[in-house]
């Protein structure tokens, strides 16, 4: 098979030629040694400056394969060889455009006018009626713009960008979500590209709900202070409609462009409140979510609206929009005329509520007493007593225990605490890090750009991507670079090479000591300094124990004395805490199941 082979790469006729270049990456799969050794892989390096254009696209596409399995083989481009081989795309078919496209990721540009000339020249890509070649090409114009100085030919470059980007959006509704898939990456890194075509991501009435819910982040992420007035009413148009998926993530919308436009916050208030007058479970839970977030953004600004969100608190079953009314209520409660009776009401299903309100309602009740103690005091003692007596949730047992150390012993320094001024929410949570950013956008037209996830991180075997460094390089894009770096992640290779695998997490694993692992026992746990195991210490515990006369039904006793000793009695001083009379402080008389409040 090696010398037909070797001949077919030789071939006169170019369609053998190039059958013979896939032929080539297809042996590489089943033996990579005998490709190497009998110097296939020069061959198919020679047939880059083929004359055919097909030749070319599948020389390309073979190495490309190679280079991806291989770990010692990487396709590196040079200036000469890349403009010869985007010579040779405009005859190429689709698949061949794409093949050598995607090949020029792996060309450094060395100076801005080297990557100013290769867009020029890729440039009439974009009019391509293949959606695959159109995103193609805006992946290389993105990565190409990295390494470009000038800010007006960037400029120019993203404008041109932008009506192939609007064209695909009149495509099937499949080639639709892939295109708003990466729409949202390529407008995260460039938002000029589509600046002013936010109608263009109205929702038609017989879109799906996938391609939607995509188009909602996109209006999202373009509104601004000169364009969110007909955003708004477009997104309040959707909230009346009959999916409830679409109209909950609508509601949520109108939250988050308030938060993020100053200037549009107002015109969402009213909104909300027309959506409340509505009725509708979901819609008033909605609401009742995003107005939280909202009295967050904007601290004392919006109190005039919550009367009219405690009004549908009997409406609220979902446990979001149940913690969202509780903290509402206990943080503004000395704005609210009968907190007491509100948080009473939800009081009665507390241990039976999930998790997240019982949280926010422990909350509530302790801020309600710090601003209003005559009236709190008989619910945070009651609170506080089921939270840490009848729960078994940890995190709410140990919350319980905490607010009720620091009202025991100090009062004052509970309140500077718990109603401490809250940092304001913003959207700055909501972009892309910006180095995982660049390296989702070397992927784009591809899976890994549906998913906005690193390919390596769902695909066995594949290579990580990343920007190379370069003498044009632009200094944001290297500091990127240099925290992705930082942060522990895999050194930037050449494009086309391998990445060696991440270094351990636990600099501890290095040494001999504590890396110690037999799989065969101790459940394949480390082991100490000592060399023993959890178990192992555990034994060692108790026959310390024994040998020193202790029983184990005396430890209780010892462990409570001895954590008094240490912490104090979570339980002394509650008296003055709470008003006096209906806690018991002696310690003395206190057994473990007594009760602490005297109704």
């Amino acid at each position: 098979m090696i010398e037909p082979l070797r001949h077919c790469l030789r071939d006169q006729d170019p369609y053998v030629r190039k059958t013979a270049a896939i032929c080539v990456a297809k042996l590489y799969v089943y033996d990579p040694r005998l490709v190497d050794k009998e110097g296939f892989i020069t061959m198919l390096r020679d047939l880059l400056a083929d004359s055919n254009p097909t030749v070319v696209a599948n020389a390309v596409a073979a190495l490309t394969e190679i280079s991806e399995r291989s770990e010692d083989i990487a396709l590196k481009l040079n200036l000469g060889v890349t403009n010869k081989l985007i010579a040779a795309m405009g005859e190429c078919s689709e698949w061949g455009q794409i093949y050598i496209l995607d090949s020029l990721l792996n060309f450094v540009p060395q100076t801005s006018l080297d990557a100013e000339g290769i867009c020029e020249r890729i440039l009439p890509r974009l009019q391509h009626a293949n959606s695959a070649v159109v995103l193609t090409t805006i992946k290389i114009l993105m990565y190409m713009m990295n390494y470009i100085s000038d800010n007006e030919f960037k400029d120019r470059i993203c404008k041109k960008m932008g009506p192939p980007l609007v064209t695909l959006l009149a495509s099937g509704p499949e080639v639709q979500y892939v295109t708003l898939r990466n729409i949202l990456l390529i407008i995260q890194r460039r938002p000029l590209i589509l600046r002013n075509d936010v109608k263009v991501f109205f929702c038609k009435y017989n879109d799906p709900i996938y391609v939607k819910l995509a188009k909602l982040e996109i209006m999202y992420r373009l509104s601004r202070e000169e364009n969110f007035k007909p955003v708004l009413a477009e997104l309040h148009e959707y909230a009346s409609e009959v999916d409830i998926d679409f109209v909950r993530k609508a509601v949520r919308t109108i939250g988050r462009l308030a938060i993020k436009v100053p200037a549009a916050a107002n015109s969402c208030i009213n909104v909300l409140l027309e959506l409340l007058e509505s009725k509708i479970p979901y819609v008033t839970q909605e609401v009742v979510v995003v107005v939280k977030d909202i009295f967050r953004r904007y601290p004392n600004e919006y109190e005039s609206v919550i009367p009219k969100v405690c009004e549908n608190m009997d409406d609220l079953a979902e446990p979001e929009a149940k913690a969202a009314i509780v903290w509402i209520v206990g943080q503004y409660a000395n704005r609210i005329d009968n907190p007491l009776e509100l948080l009473e009401d939800l009081s009665f299903s507390f241990l039976e509520d999930p998790v997240e309100v019982q949280l926010s309602l422990l909350t509530a009740v302790v801020k309600l007493f710090l601003q209003k103690p005559d009236q709190g005091k008989d619910l945070v003692s009651k609170i506080l007593k089921q939270a840490t007596e009848e729960v078994d949730n940890p995190d709410l047992r140990d919350r319980g225990f905490m607010y009720w150390r620091l009202l025991s012993i100090n009062a004052g320094a509970a309140k500077d605490i718990v109603l401490a001024e809250k940092p304001t929410i913003s959207t700055e949570t909501d972009r892309m890090e910006r180095g995982a950013l660049d390296q989702l956008l070397l992927h784009t037209a591809t899976l890994g750009s549906i998913y906005h996830k690193s390919p390596e991180s769902f695909i066995r075997n594949t290579k990580s991507k990343w920007l190379s460094d370069s003498p044009a390089l632009n200094a944001a894009s290297r500091q990127a670079l240099m925290m992705t770096i930082d942060d522990g992640l895999p050194a930037p290779l050449p494009p086309g090479s391998i990445a060696p695998p991440p270094p351990p997490r636990d600099l501890g694993a290095l040494d001999p000591k504590a890396s110690i692992v037999n799989k065969n026992e101790g459940n394949g746990l480390p082991v100490d300094e000592m060399g023993r195991r959890p178990q192992e210490i555990d034994e060692d515990q108790e026959e310390d124990a024994r040998e020193n006369g202790n029983n184990a039904d005396d430890d209780e006793a010892d462990r409570d004395a001895l954590a008094n000793e240490r912490y104090g009695d979570p339980y002394a001083n509650l008296e003055q805490a709470f008003g006096g009379s209906a806690f018991s402080t002696t310690s003395a008389s206190r057994t473990k199941n007594s009760d602490l409040i005297d109704f």
